[in-house]
């Protein structure tokens, strides 16, 4: 077994079962396909049983399941029901599957130590965030006796006041980051640029002159680009998945660095292209024309989205639309 934050891996003790298995919520998820290799049954099999079980009252499916919006790897992304242990351990008893016990033994294994490891966490977590309180608090407590104790000038007390901000707007992304409670706010909806897979390749070749002209750079690979494109702009039930200028800039800049779909310059071209939209949209200058995002910023997201897992891809995008918001 080993885990990556909410994803653990399981393996069957006959080796023949590998699964990619998801933890939220003090459960175990599981997707109808997921369960059809697990039990080693027909996913037509699994449908049947997971029908019977919620005809006769058995479990509440609304209460039992949720839909997570996942990308694929042509850059699609699809809606895909997870269903928890509740309904895993209903259908292992159906089916009378060897497979079904070992993997409920497992599943109450896993789930004791999360706890206990999560508990401690918490634990941590909380001391830690105490502690940037505490500076926090030191900080302004700082800014005050410079304040009495010396005149300051103007630009003195703004310089003074402008560290306490930041300081305190980066403390609060990280408190967040760390609670998983990063929310998509203070975006721009009014979209005055809308990309074309044409104007992407233009704005490419505009890039790979200023680098050199390399043949290689900017090449496309396959047709994930143009996808790309296409899937910021992605709609379901009649809703943009991505509404904002923000989150599609986010998704841009992931589904580029991640799709590697030039033959060079993935990293540099995903940068520029995200950077680009933003201004054409309006929302890379802050009003006192300073940008959102510095250059330095720029290169350690692109970085870490490129070593980042698919599985935090959403964190990915939403720290970044925390950092170019309108709130900054």
């Amino acid at each position: 077994m080993s885990s990556t934050d909410d994803i653990l891996l399981y393996h069957s003790p006959d080796g023949n079962t590998q699964l990619q298995v998801q933890l939220q919520n003090e459960t175990v998820w599981l997707t109808q396909a997921q369960m059809a290799e697990l039990f080693d049954v027909s996913r037509p099999n699994v449908t049947m049983h997971l029908r019977n079980v919620f005809k006769e009252g058995e479990l509440e499916e609304i209460s039992v399941s949720k839909e997570s919006l996942l990308t694929a790897a042509d850059g699609k992304s699809y809606r895909v029901k997870h269903y928890n242990l509740d309904v895993i351990i209903s259908v292992g008893y159906r089916v009378k599957s060897l497979r079904g016990t070992h993997f409920r033994q497992w599943a109450t294994q896993v789930l004791r130590q999360y706890l206990v490891q999560g508990y401690a966490l918490n634990e941590q977590r909380l001391r830690e965030s105490a502690r940037q309180l505490a500076d926090l608090k030191r900080l302004v407590q700082l800014q005050s006796e410079v304040a009495t104790n010396h005149e300051l000038t103007s630009d003195q007390s703004d310089a003074l006041l402008r560290v306490l901000g930041d300081y305190a707007r980066a403390l609060d992304v990280l408190d967040q980051y760390d609670h998983q409670r990063l929310q998509v706010r203070g975006t721009a909806t009014e979209e005055p640029f809308e990309l074309t897979y044409e104007a992407g390749l233009e704005a490419v070749e505009g890039l790979r002159k200023q680098f050199g002209g390399s043949v290689l750079f900017g090449r496309e690979k396959d047709a994930s680009f143009q996808s790309s494109v296409r899937t910021i702009y992605q709609s379901f039930d009649g809703e943009d998945l991505y509404p904002s200028v923000e989150e599609k800039a986010a998704n841009l800049l992931y589904f580029v660095v991640k799709n590697h779909s030039f033959s060079d310059g993935n990293k540099r071209i995903a940068a520029f292209l995200f950077v680009w939209f933003l201004d054409r949209n309006h929302c890379l200058y802050k009003p006192d024309g300073s940008r959102r995002l510095a250059d330095n910023a720029l290169v350690a997201l692109t970085l870490l989205i490129a070593e980042s897992k698919p599985e935090d891809k959403n964190t990915m995008v939403t720290l970044v639309v925390n950092l170019i918001n309108q709130e900054n």
